[in-house]
């Protein structure tokens, strides 16, 4: 049915079969289909005549025109069908209106358009003279696309009384040639024979190819090699340069080729010894050295050679070789350590054995004789001989010191009577092993810690560190708080830490309560017996704002910081109210007071010296201003962050007349306080400065009883000044007191590692100067404890120069 659903009729016609040559040129006619299949040509394109499916649709095209069909581009049997017996192409004509469907074959027709080829145009066959007649060498086959009558139909070979070829049929146009030995060979006579295999195709006239056979008759191997000489024998100095020549073997084969070639070989049962000496040219014969020959070791050698030649079954004979070694003086003296003892101790006494040493030479007679046997003579041994001959012991002739010199290489020379002499030399490595002999050093001594006050308890302050000269266990330091029995209370704030010296405090410090203390630590090694030694560690607390400013006046009945002042009313500008008087713990900047109003009534009328707490009047009273004023104070220290107090002071505004007596008895007891206080103060600065130098004279006298190397040991350090730290203020009438202490220079430097909190002061002097040994005899007791009280009168004698000095100063300003 049609796409309308009518009904359509299939006709379909016989088939047609059409037969073509190959090899036909693009266009060439077919057939006349539309003739042939009785088509009207007028309606071939109306109905759509074509090819519509085929196995080969692409070679062949129709004219809807004429219907004839025509070849579309060239066509080749062998490449349509290859090998093919019969070449069909079928195809499918179709035509519409009504349907029709035709079938053609089309043949192809092979043309003899190949020749046969060899896969080889040379093709070497290698034949034994000993192979028989009748034996067949397979040879490859000739290859024609062309198929049928027109592939390869026989083989040619060339004239030859020795061969023959024989064809073998094996079907599907394949035959396959086989030569055939018809004549035994003989090398003799002719070494190689030439021969030329034709193939023939069946095409008319026939086509060929040929292909050249070369077959090399192989020689049989029945002579065996024969040498030229009948004895070899040859003489030879030992040491002779490896690469030198000792002889030449030669010997000849009267066969041919591989069968006549001859090589050389050691024998079978040569000594293992001799392969590692001599060397063979398998090719020429020639023995050459390759090792060191020494008539020591061997004074003759034979040696069996070998010559064979190369044949299948290669045919052998045998001669030996006699070489003799003559003698020369290459031996210098061998010196042999027969006991050693590789590691001595430092602590060895004179004349201790280290090693058992022996000389001996392989030659003899002269050559063999040792004369001398010898070292340096720069280090602590010396070589003794023995009742044997050749025979001597290396000995020390000093004490040893391994932190000086921990090894010695030792170098040995020995010489022989040999005309020129020959020497050796051997050297030995002797170490020196440690013994315990140091004890551990402090880096510093003393050392000077500046430890802030209101420290956390349990936390790493310092670290003391010292090091010992010796190895292994006997350099391994271990540290501790000397208490020895002597009242320390500040021993008890501190621990250490035994293995790396790191100091951590028990509890926190206070600088208002001590401001400097000293302990002792020791560090012993584990060597056995230990040995330790021990520094003076002196602390210094510094001080931070933690106490807050103390008012001294005005202060109340009850206790409060509030007082009262009357003033007349006719007073000028300027004049004295009150003095507000004020006490801060703390040292320096932490300790200097500021005064400021925070609060008052009027501000035109009074005023605050921020430095003396004075408060004056600014203005004479009028009347209009009030009877009472009220004034609020606020002292604060200058630390980083300041504490502060308040003071609370009322002015009074009264008549004159009432005012005057009262005026009159405080003035009076103003100036009574006033003349006490610079009484008492001139009393205790005279009295200081007096103690002080006495104290510089004490302690001249006790330096000068010291050695040079001790007095230098308490020289003070220049990061440590008395300047100015800590003030006590308070006020007496019009007058400003200031008493002050030594505190640390704003110069002084933090030492790394010690976690922000330490100072150290660095001891610029050698690291021996104050070394101290901790003995525990007695008689070493009274001498621990002068050098303590030294050292308490040193910073006792410090610290009271810096207040003495630094009071006068004030005084001074003050007056």
């Amino acid at each position: 049915h049609d796409f309308y659903g009518q009904r359509l009729t299939l006709e379909v016609c016989a088939q047609i079969r059409y037969s073509l040559s190959e090899e036909q040129k693009e266009g060439s006619v077919v057939g006349n289909l539309a003739k042939d299949l009785g088509l009207d040509t007028r309606t071939l394109k109306e109905r759509g005549f074509r090819i519509v499916s085929t196995s080969g649709d692409s070679l062949f095209t129709v004219n809807q025109k004429d219907g004839i069909l025509s070849v579309n581009g060239k066509i080749d049997r062998e490449e349509v069908c290859e090998r093919s017996g019969s070449c069909v192409i079928n195809l499918k004509i179709a035509l519409e209106n009504p349907l029709e469907i035709h079938y053609v074959s089309i043949e192809i027709v092979d043309v003899n358009d190949h020749a046969p080829t060899f896969p080889e145009k040379e093709k070497r066959l290698e034949i034994s003279e000993s192979a028989l007649p009748g034996a067949r060498f397979q040879l490859q086959a000739a290859r024609d696309p062309d198929g049928r009558m027109n592939s390869v139909q026989q083989y040619k070979l060339s004239h030859n009384d020795n061969f023959r070829i024989e064809v073998k049929d094996r079907g599907e146009d394949r035959k396959m040639p086989f030569l055939i030995l018809q004549k035994p060979l003989d090398r003799e006579t002719s070494r190689r024979h030439k021969l030329v295999l034709t193939a023939l195709d069946g095409g008319r006239p026939p086509k060929s190819g040929t292909m050249d056979i070369i077959v090399d008759v192989l020689d049989v191997n029945d002579n065996m090699p024969v040498f030229t000489q009948e004895v070899y024998s040859v003489t030879l100095h030992e040491n002779v340069p490896v690469g030198t020549t000792v002889i030449q073997v030669n010997a000849t084969d009267m066969d041919d080729g591989p069968n006549g070639e001859v090589f050389y070989s050691f024998g079978k049962d040569i000594d293992s010894r001799l392969i590692h000496l001599f060397d063979l040219n398998s090719r020429t014969g020639e023995i050459t050295i390759i090792g060191q020959i020494d008539f020591e070791e061997m004074n003759n050698f034979e040696i069996d050679i070998q010559a064979s030649d190369k044949g299948s079954a290669p045919l052998t004979s045998d001669k030996s070789i006699t070489i003799k070694i003559i003698d020369v003086n290459d031996n210098g003296p061998e010196i042999e350590v027969t006991s050693f003892s590789s590691a001595v101790p430092e602590d060895s006494k004179i004349g201790t054995t280290v090693a058992l040493i022996s000389v001996s030479d392989l030659d003899s007679g002269v050559n063999g004789k040792v004369v001398t046997c010898s070292f340096p003579e720069d280090i602590p041994f010396k070589l003794m001989p023995s009742s044997q001959e050749n025979t001597y012991s290396l000995v020390t002739t000093s004490s040893l010191d391994r932190e000086t010199i921990s090894r010695y290489d030792i170098t040995l020379e020995a010489k022989d009577a040999g005309q020129p002499p020959l020497s050796s030399v051997k050297s030995i490595t002797v170490q020196v092993s440690d013994v315990n002999d140091n004890s551990p050093e402090f880096s510093f001594s003393p050392y000077a810690f500046y430890v802030m006050e209101n420290n956390a308890p349990g936390k790493y302050l310092f670290s003391v560190s010292a090091s010992d000269k010796d190895t292994g266990e006997n350099s391994v330091v271990s540290y501790q708080i000397w208490r020895d029995g002597v009242e320390n209370k500040y021993t008890s704030f501190i621990n250490i830490n035994s293995e790396n010296g790191e100091i951590y405090a028990l509890k926190s410090f206070d600088f208002e309560t001590v401001k400097m203390f000293q302990f002792h630590v020791v560090a012993t090694d584990s060597g056995t017996p230990s040995l330790s030694s021990n520094v003076t560690v002196n602390v210094f607390i510094l001080d931070q704002n933690d106490n807050v400013p103390v008012i001294l006046y005005p202060v109340s009945a009850n206790g409060s910081a509030e007082g009262v002042e009357e003033i007349p009313r006719n007073v000028n500008a300027g004049h004295l109210v009150t003095k507000v008087r004020a006490y801060d713990a703390d040292i320096g900047y932490n300790g200097w007071l500021l005064f400021s109003l925070q609060e008052v009534s009027d501000h035109s009328l009074f005023g605050l010296d921020r430095y003396t707490g004075q408060i004056r009047t600014l203005r004479s009273f009028t009347e209009t201003d009030e009877a009472q004023h009220k004034l609020l104070i606020l002292v604060k220290d200058n630390g980083n962050v300041s504490l502060l107090a308040t003071a609370t002071v009322i002015v009074k505004v009264v008549e004159p007349k009432e005012a005057f007596a009262a005026s009159d008895v405080k003035n009076a007891v103003k100036d009574e306080e006033e003349n006490n206080v610079t009484f008492y103060l001139i009393i205790t600065l005279g009295s200081v400065s007096v103690l002080f130098v006495i104290s510089i004279i004490v302690l001249i006298v006790m330096q000068c009883s010291k050695s040079t190397d001790y007095s230098s040991k308490y020289l003070q350090d220049t990061n440590y000044d008395g300047t100015l730290c800590h003030s006590i203020q308070y006020r007496s009438g019009d007058k400003r007191y200031m008493l002050v202490g030594p505190r640390m220079s704003i110069g002084s430097t933090i030492v790394p590692g010690s976690n922000g909190n330490t100072l150290v002061i660095p001891d610029r002097r050698g690291r021996d100067s104050g070394e101290q040994h901790i003995h525990y005899p007695e008689k070493r007791k009274h001498e621990q404890e002068m050098e303590t009280n030294r050292e308490r009168l040193t910073v006792y004698i410090g610290w009271s120069a810096c207040w003495v000095l630094n009071n006068w100063v004030y005084y001074i300003k003050w007056i």
